[in-house]
């Protein structure tokens, strides 16, 4: 049975129907989940209904508290609530760094029953770790439907400009008040749409986890992020405008996205190859001193660029594959290590080989996933056919006005031809882009792509 996805009276999101026989352990989500319009007053009763306490910590920055975090806290004084304000005020955009980390931190006291985010990926992803850290719950208030991170258990984090992840815990109320949401800039939308359509990528990647590894995949979870894509190339016009329906829909679909995470426990439906380019855009950027791009923006240019390559493999023929002479020119250890030091440089370099060890694959490894992609061509051609036409993606991005290459948001060429190269790195997860530099087809598919390095 599919999910089927419903609203309350109360304007309380429902989810039922996720069973199905994949195998996994799934949870059904237990959080508040509030969408509709002129939300913010009904806050406080959201959170005497949930239990949660009177004495909160509220963070903000200095857009979104004037946005809607002042509304929110006079609501929650005037309701009798205790409020400790935490605005993180930065000269430019606010990052989810060790600062604003420690900032939050600080503000805690040890009276505070829970924290209050109001913001999108930056602020709530700096409040998930702290709640976590401190064993709290939080609530999250959505300002912009830019991310799929509202309903994440991962917080995506800078230290010492590098990005990690960080599991965290899921808000215990979502807030997402479309008045608000309609309010944000058409960027910010265009990065939600952005990374919404990298799910493509992200569900075509896991099924091909399955087929070479052995991953479990969870059909619910697949259907209801390819549900959600579908509505949303369904009404690119209203959401480029900003309507109400629009931006329900926007915020309905990365909603949904970070469901998925809560039902399987992890993020394999929402991110994959297209998400490392994007990390290691950001990283990179922040490591020279750059401000990096919106994530949602590099996620939507990130699934333009790798699409070809998902469309080339479909007619490729694996049988033509020399086993011999991949194994003569497979890098040894040394080599991949020093390929790593040269791509990521050398603080996230040690990070990401510390974090993915299972990447150094003995030879017996490799030659066992050749083997597998070979005798199961047929249903990995039928996985990538799936996808919709790459002219589809490309003209809904187009209309909407979003980024469409790398320069459009600022990446130049040495970058991204290295974030080609190296998108199979960034983490163990099983790509496409694992199999075909498995496969020794790399110089192939990224010969358009010349590396550069100093």
């Amino acid at each position: 049975m599919g999910a089927v996805i419903r609203y309350d009276a109360n304007d309380r999101l429902t989810i039922s129907g996720i069973e199905c026989n994949c195998g996994l352990t799934h949870c059904l989500p237990t959080q508040d989940i509030y969408v509709g319009r002129n939300l913010l007053p009904k806050i406080p009763q959201y959170i005497r209904s949930r239990g949660l306490g009177t004495r909160c910590v509220l963070v903000a920055d200095q857009n979104t508290y004037p946005l809607a975090g002042e509304r929110v806290e006079q609501a929650l004084l005037s309701a009798g609530f205790t409020v400790v304000r935490c605005v993180i005020r930065r000269d430019g955009v606010m990052d989810p760094d060790e600062l604003a980390c420690g900032e939050v931190l600080l503000s805690i006291q040890p009276e505070t029953e829970f924290l209050v985010a109001v913001g999108s990926g930056s602020i709530t992803d700096t409040t998930r770790v702290n709640a976590t850290r401190c064993k709290l719950p939080f609530v999250s208030v959505g300002t912009a439907p830019s991310m799929d991170g509202y309903t994440s258990v991962v917080a995506p984090l800078l230290l010492r400009g590098v990005k990690i992840h960080r599991t965290g815990e899921c808000p215990e109320i979502i807030v997402c008040d479309t008045d608000v949401l309609r309010t944000a800039p058409l960027s910010m939308v265009c990065s939600g749409v952005g990374d919404v359509l990298g799910k493509y990528i992200a569900k075509a990647d896991w099924m091909l986890g399955s087929v070479i590894n052995g991953e479990v995949y969870c059909d619910v979870c697949g259907e209801i992020v390819t549900e959600a894509i579908e509505k949303l190339l369904q009404n690119i016009p209203e959401i480029r405008a900003r309507t109400e329906k629009g931006i329900r829909i926007l915020i309905e679909a990365l909603l949904l996205a970070g469901v998925t995470i809560m039902i399987v426990g992890h993020t394999r439906a929402v991110a994959s190859v297209e998400h490392n380019i994007a990390h290691y855009w950001e990283m990179m950027q922040l490591l020279h001193g750059n401000h990096p791009p919106a994530h949602g923006a590099s996620v939507g240019v990130a699934t333009l660029l790798v699409w070809p390559m998902f469309t080339r493999f479909t007619a490729e023929d694996l049988s033509r594959l020399d086993l011999a002479a991949i194994q003569a020119r497979r890098l040894t250890r040394a080599q991949r290590e020093a390929w790593m030091l040269t791509a990521f440089e050398a603080e996230a370099a040690q990070s990401i080989m510390r974090d993915n060890q299972a990447d150094f694959l003995p030879w017996e490894e490799q030659e066992r996933r050749i083997r597998a992609a070979q005798s199961h061509q047929e249903e990995i051609r039928s996985i990538l056919a799936q996808l919709p036409p790459y002219e589809k993606i490309e003209s809904a991005m187009r209309e909407l006005g979003a980024p469409l290459t790398a320069a459009d948001v600022g990446v130049d060429t040495r970058l991204l031809n290295l974030s080609m190269h190296c998108a199979k790195d960034y983490r163990t997860r099983y790509t496409l882009f694992k199999l075909i530099d498995e496969c020794g087809l790399e110089p192939e598919y990224l010969k358009d792509y010349p590396l550069v390095t100093p």
